[in-house]
């Protein structure tokens, strides 16, 4: 059923319209075909709510107006008898020419006007993102009656360290965008009608795939929309950006169709030979080299952290990954069976002092320490030995250790044509050993991240704590496990 020319289009689907018009016009007319957030974008939509209720502290003593009611007319209603106060409005709805607005935080100012403050959980302005966002509700308000003096992003002080309580004015910028959202504010009245009219079609439009199914966020129907493509795609060609859309244009679909005077880089070419050739590519030379630097005993080393925007513990930064957890399998010499050595904080407390007093103890004085993804490690650790400088003369005699698994596969001296393209921990343990993640409870590092904070930081029953616990565990020990078996796979490799 079509909707009528009155249903309001609401901040969130105008954004979506800008990105992509068969998006909105699902929104209306299919919304059930429209798959639900996943729980990473749940997550993100969690911690902004978080955000923006501690942003209300910059403006105290407001009004809350119609918690937790979603239809636009009782807010609206609401709105118009908490304005006559003139105290700061949280989440005050306003609608003007189709569009329903409902802002963060109005703050009253002299000369009867307000400030619009638009809170955002990143920690600069996007301009693309935020400043649509921002010129869609001024014009709105304005066009509602509403005198608005200023507008301001206010977001995330990337150098904000805590220590005690979260002071919210030391916590956020407030950046005034009133200039750029002038501008911005004036096109809106025809981008509504423009959508109006789409979501008004008896039929989505037809959009082809292209960069904007990703930006400035992955679309819900990306999934639907990219799912004539083969497995082995032009889009799995390695960094593959335009080139991929270019192919695409010229009607080719499948990786191994690429023309051979299509100028591809040498990583690409690789790429494209080893799927034509149906086995794996491998520099023997390099590889020999590289697994020639291993020292015994090697230690598989990988950390699991949890980054958010208010941070949970003293001395940290917004987003700063904290580890939580560690796994070590250590090979003593040539076919010896690998020990296991592993480490989940328990409560609430800061993790880190006890995570690098474990992973010191742990960790072999002597030979290789083999990551994934080096730099991750080497950057948790020093930041570890920031907050605790007892650590740094260990580290600096670890560093010299560290070896980098990643880098074979990132510099294709070692590529088989299941990795698809990718040189990740997740494309390459099934490439090369038929074994991946598809049977773990938790799969992937974002998933273990918030595991651990629903567990840990939320209310949970104890029998519920030890089940994430264990399959935390299991996701973890899996990570360095799968390292070993990669690197005798390589070996393998070379022998063959």
């Amino acid at each position: 059923m079509n909707p009528s020319r009155q249903q309001y289009i609401s901040k969130s689907t105008y954004l979506m319209g800008l990105q992509c018009q068969k998006l909105i016009w699902f929104r209306y007319n299919a919304k059930d075909q429209i798959p639900a957030p996943d729980e990473s974008t749940q997550a993100i939509f969690d911690q902004g709510t978080e955000v923006g209720e501690l942003a209300r502290q910059l403006f105290p003593g407001g009004i809350v107006v119609a918690p937790g009611i979603i239809n636009p007319d009782e807010v609206i209603a609401q709105t118009q008898k908490a304005i006559q106060a003139r105290q700061p409005l949280y989440e005050a709805a306003f609608v003007f020419h189709g569009g329903y607005a409902r802002t963060d935080i109005l703050v009253p100012v002299a000369g009867d006007a307000w400030d619009l403050i638009e809170v955002k959980s990143t920690t600069k302005l996007k301009e693309e993102v935020h400043l649509p966002d921002i010129a869609f509700q001024a014009f709105v308000l304005a066009g509602a009656g509403i005198k608005i003096r200023k507008c301001f992003l206010a977001h995330i002080n990337n150098e904000f360290v805590r220590h005690g309580a979260i002071d919210p004015q030391k916590f956020f910028t407030l950046e005034d965008v009133t200039r750029q959202v002038s501008g911005l504010s004036r096109e809106v009245g025809e981008q509504l009608d423009a959508l109006q009219r789409i979501i008004g079609a008896q039929a989505h439009p037809e959009i082809q795939i292209g960069p904007q199914c990703d930006n400035p966020y992955t679309c819900p129907l990306h999934e639907r929309c990219w799912s004539f493509l083969p497995k082995a795609s032009v889009f799995t060609l390695y960094r593959g950006g335009k080139k991929s859309f270019a192919l695409l244009k010229q009607g080719i679909q499948h990786l191994e169709k690429i023309p051979a005077d299509f100028t591809l880089t040498d990583n690409q070419s690789i790429q494209r030979a080893a799927l034509l050739a149906g086995k794996p590519h491998i520099d023997r030379p390099a590889l020999a080299a590289f697994l020639g630097q291993l020292e015994y005993p090697v230690s598989f080393l990988d950390f699991e952290t949890i980054g958010t925007a208010i941070p949970l513990f003293d001395d940290s930064r917004p987003f700063q990954q904290i580890p939580f957890q560690f796994s070590l399998h250590v090979v003593r010499s040539e076919n010896a069976t690998p020990e296991h050595h592993s480490f989940l904080t328990d409560g609430t407390a800061d993790p880190r002092p006890e995570f690098m007093r474990q992973l010191r103890d742990a960790l072999p004085e002597t030979g290789s320490v083999v990551t994934y993804n080096a730099s991750f490690e080497t950057a948790r650790l020093k930041e570890g030995c920031e907050l605790l400088p007892e650590f740094k003369p260990w580290f600096v005699k670890v560093t010299p250790r560290i070896v980098d698994l990643l880098l074979p596969f990132r510099d294709f001296r070692y590529y088989h044509p299941q990795q698809h393209g990718s040189a990740s921990m997740k494309a390459v343990l099934p490439a090369l050993t038929g074994k991946g993640y598809e049977n773990m409870v938790i799969q992937e590092g974002g998933a273990a991240s918030r595991e651990f904070l629903r567990v840990t930081h939320g209310q949970v029953t104890a029998a519920e704590r030890r089940r994430v616990r264990q399959h935390l565990e299991e996701y973890c020990g899996l990570d360095t496990m799968g390292m070993v078996q990669i690197v005798e796979c390589l070996r393998r490799g070379l022998e063959e």
